[in-house]
C-alpha cells in the first residue's frame, strides 16, 4: 500500500512525534497480558495524541487553536513520561529500553516546546 505524503510530515516534530509513538507500541508489545487494558493501553494511547493533535492543530485555521492542540500534545507527552516511570518501576522497560524511549520522548518533547515558542513569537508579530 502506497502512502500519500500529507503537509504534515513535513514538520520534523511529527516525524519525532510519530517515532515516538511508534518505539512505544514495540516496547511495550512485550508488557505482561494483565496490561493490555492498563498501562499498555493508556501509554499507546497518549503516545498517538502527542502527534494527532500536532495533526488536528495542524488543520485549524487561527493560531491560537493550533497552540490549545500543541498544548494538548504536550500534556499527553508529561502523560507518557509518567507512565514510562510506572512501567520502569514495575521492570516492564528494561535500561536500554528506558533510555532510548526516554531519549526519543525528550526530543520530541523540546521539538514540541520550540515549534511552540516559535508559533507564539510569529504569531506576537502579526
Amino acid at each position: 500500500m502506497e502512502k500519500k505524503i500529507q503537509p504534515y510530515h513535513e514538520l520534523i516534530v511529527w516525524r519525532e512525534a510519530h517515532a515516538f509513538t511508534l518505539l512505544v507500541y514495540r516496547l511495550t508489545d512485550h508488557f505482561p497480558t494483565n496490561e493490555r487494558y492498563g498501562i499498555t493501553s493508556q501509554l499507546r494511547r497518549a503516545a498517538v495524541s502527542v502527534e494527532t493533535n500536532i495533526v488536528e492543530g495542524r488543520a485549524k485555521r487561527s493560531h491560537l487553536d493550533f497552540l490549545r492542540f500543541l498544548n494538548i500534545s504536550d500534556g499527553s507527552l508529561q502523560e507518557c513520561a509518567v507512565l514510562i516511570e510506572i512501567s520502569v518501576d514495575l521492570s516492564y522497560f528494561s535500561e536500554e529500553q528506558y533510555t532510548s524511549l526516554e531519549a526519543q520522548r525528550r526530543k520530541t518533547g523540546y521539538l514540541l516546546n520550540e515549534f511552540i515558542l516559535s508559533i507564539r513569537r510569529n504569531h506576537s508579530m502579526s
